[in-house]
Parts: C-alpha cells; structure tokens; sequence
C-alpha cells in the first residue's frame, strides 16, 4: 500500500508527540520493516526503516525523535515557548538558534522567488481567520472586509530582518507575525533524515508531515506514496514511485475553518483570500526542505508563474489533482 499523502492540520490541534511500538521480529538476519507513527507539529509523521538490528534500530529512531522534539522547541507556533512564539510576541529574538536562521532564509528566498506569493509573515491573516470562525456564531460569510485589509497591512516578507551573525531575527514592523508551517515539516524531516543515516540506515522512509524516502527498499523497488483526493485525504487519487526524493503536498482540504469548506487555511497574501478546499499539488524535490514551502507557493501561483518558481526554487515536478484525479503537471 502508498503511503496517502494528505497535510491535515487540524484547527484545535496541539503538538503532542505519541509513539507506537517498534515493529520488529528477532532471530533473522534479513532486514525487517521498523515503524514509528506520532506527530510532528501537529500533523501525523512516521519513520519506516529497514535494519537486522533491534538495538540500533531502537537507538536510531529515538535519536531522531530527540532531533524532532528539538526542533518543535524552534518552529511550533502551538507552543507559548518556541523560539518563533517569542518572536512573535516581542517582535525581535536574540540569539536566534541556527536552525531557525537557516529555515527563515530559504523561507524568504522563496518568497522572493515567487514574488510574495509565499510569505511566511502571512500569519496575522491566519490569525484573523482563526479568531473569527472560533468565535461564537461566526458570520458564515467570513471575516470583515476591515480585518482581511489590517491582517492584509502586516504581511511582507520584505519586513523581516535576519543577521546571522548576530543571531537576531526581528520585524520592521509591530504586530507582525511569522508562520514557517509551510517549511518546518519538511526541514525537520531532512533533519530526522540525517540523523538515522548517521546510525548508519540506508533504506528508509521518514515523514514528519512531508514524507521523504531514501534509497530503495532493500528489494531494489521504489517507495510508493499516493496523492490525497481533496475530497477524501484518506483516499488517493494517484501514486508516484520515489527513490531518494521528497513530495510535499498543500491543499485547501488540510485545515476548512468553517463546516462549508468555503474557507481554508492556505491564504492568498496578495487578496487576502484562502485557496480553494479541492484543489492540491504535490512538489517533488531532492529535499523536504525545497519541496515544502514550495508546495504552497505553487498552489497559488498562477499558471504562467508556475513552471519559473518551481526551476528557481530547486523542484522537480508540480502535479496538481483534483478529486477527479491530476489535472496539470509542471515538469522543470
């Protein structure tokens, strides 16, 4: 069976990392699948691998899952105590962990590349939105026009300033607000990634929110991920074959704030507008970190812009589906 690629972040949600028990069998000496399923910020993640090793198995994947933990401490925006809610709420943070100047600097080269299509400061949007349909009785036809335009006022990716080597990261403007979502899931699965090929594992599939797959299976076959129908995630609509890629995916259907679908969690930075609920597109990259981000820059982008942001930004391919199945692929 694929792996069913569907970004579903949930509007209550929490990061709360839960493991299931290794499945592994002793006394062969053929490599076994090991598996781990929790989440990671919020959103399912796993780890498949394939050892002979119980130990070092056991050893890899609880180094990554230190790795990821890590790393929620720097990017989860449901956390009071990340690294990026200090940010947010005081406008500037000191001694910036390194990791958080590394991300936000891909993260404003791809805004830059799609022109702003993708900005990661589109966070007092998400916010405006968040706080109307939580609301009681929230009027179904969304948020004031009011609000859409002072969200609207805060967002510019050109209004973050980044010194590495100061280690500070500050905005230009006050009450302006930072999300990496759409980039931390698939940065901390390269991280994850690195870490269990430092125990020494070659073959494997790690997904901590964008699935990225090593190697082949020890078969010599290629992992096969499947694209979430927007209209069923639980369902496919088609399935790549990878070896040594990633595949981001974005799509209106991971978060609806309201029971309609008319509104969704991908914000359009330009209008202030949310994508629509079945639409979705999957990036294929060399890395989570290129594929993701990217994925919703491409979402947005209109047809002429796509084929330059996804060369610019280091994709492979785009493929966008609808629930009757792909309707567009962009090959760079």
């Amino acid at each position: 069976m694929p792996v069913v690629m569907s970004r579903r972040r949930f509007i209550t949600i929490a990061a709360a990392a839960v493991g299931l028990p290794l499945l592994l069998k002793a006394g062969s000496s053929q490599a076994r699948p090991v598996r781990w399923e929790g989440t990671a910020l919020g959103a399912p993640a796993s780890i498949q691998l394939y050892h002979t090793d119980e130990a070092q198995a056991r050893a890899a994947i609880a180094a990554g899952l230190d790795e990821l933990k890590r790393l929620e401490a720097i990017f989860s925006v449901y956390r009071a105590d990340s690294a990026i809610a200090a940010l947010n709420r005081d406008s500037v943070l000191e001694n910036a962990p390194a990791d958080f100047i590394a991300l936000l600097t891909h993260a404003l080269s791809l805004a830059r590349i799609s022109d702003g299509i993708y900005d990661p400061t589109v966070q007092p949007l998400w916010q405006t939105y968040f706080r109307h349909f939580t609301a009681a009785h929230p009027d179904p036809s969304g948020p004031a026009p009011h609000d859409i335009a002072a969200a609207l006022a805060l967002v510019d990716w050109r209004a973050v300033e980044v010194d590495a080597n100061r280690q500070r990261i500050a905005f230009t403007h006050p009450g302006m607000g930072l999300t990496l979502n759409s980039g931390a899931q698939g940065y901390i699965t390269d991280r994850v990634t690195d870490v269990l090929r430092a125990h020494g594992f070659e073959h494997m599939l790690v997904d901590m929110g964008e699935p990225r797959a090593l190697s082949t299976k020890p078969d010599g076959s290629a992992w096969r991920i499947g694209i979430a129908n927007p209209a069923d995630p639980n369902s496919t609509v088609a399935t790549l074959e990878v070896v040594d890629q990633c595949v981001s995916t974005s799509g209106g259907y991971g978060t609806l704030f309201d029971p309609a679908g008319a509104f969704t969690h991908l914000i359009d930075t330009r209008t202030g507008r949310t994508a629509p609920a079945l639409l979705g597109v999957s990036v294929i990259a060399s890395t989570g970190t290129i594929a993701d981000g990217l994925s919703a820059a491409m979402l947005m982008a209109p047809v002429e812009s796509r084929l330059a942001i996804l060369r610019a930004a280091g994709g492979t391919k785009a493929i966008y589906v609808t629930p009757e199945g792909v309707i567009s692929t962009v090959v760079s």
